[in-house]
């Protein structure tokens, strides 16, 4: 794996920021219940009608803002992980042009050919999969333990 680690030094940032706005998704995902929870508390409690519509607004605008993130994120992790793989690729095929006739040969054109694709793909869906949904768990989990002691502990 620490062989693997060269390969990020040109995403440095958008590595950083995929998880970043897998933060903040993550984050206006947790506050819509306290939302919810505002609305059944203050407007539905005291028949309130201009509280409840302005809340359901902010509910909306906390949607719109988690899907904005969350697609922005979807970015970052994507062009992480095709950059990864685009160097990754680009070394093991120097790497290749590099070898005998009689090593080619030995390992077989074949296995070569699945090195340089199957294999490299693999580890890009990896990457692209732990900036995704790896980094966002910890966010989620221990964000909604958070907002379930803030409503009540």
């Amino acid at each position: 794996m620490k062989q693997l680690m060269c390969y990020f030094k040109n995403y440095k940032i958008k590595a950083i920021l995929a998880p970043l706005f897998k933060m903040l998704e993550a984050g206006f995902e947790l506050l819509v219940p306290l939302v919810m929870a505002a609305i059944i508390d203050n407007g539905i409690k005291n028949n309130d009608k201009p509280y409840i519509f302005k809340m359901a607004l902010l509910m909306i605008a906390l949607g719109l803002i988690g899907l904005l993130c969350s697609v922005t994120a979807q970015y970052f992790s994507a062009k992480t992980a095709m950059g990864f793989g685009k160097e990754l690729r680009y070394d093991l095929f120097r790497h290749i042009e590099s070898l005998s006739y009689t090593e080619i040969d030995k390992l077989g054109s074949s296995t070569l050919i699945t090195r340089m694709t199957s294999d490299v793909n693999q580890i890009q869906t990896g990457v692209n999969m732990f900036l995704r949904l790896f980094m966002r768990s910890p966010f989620i989990v221990f964000g909604a333990m958070i907002m379930a002691f803030t409503i009540d502990v």
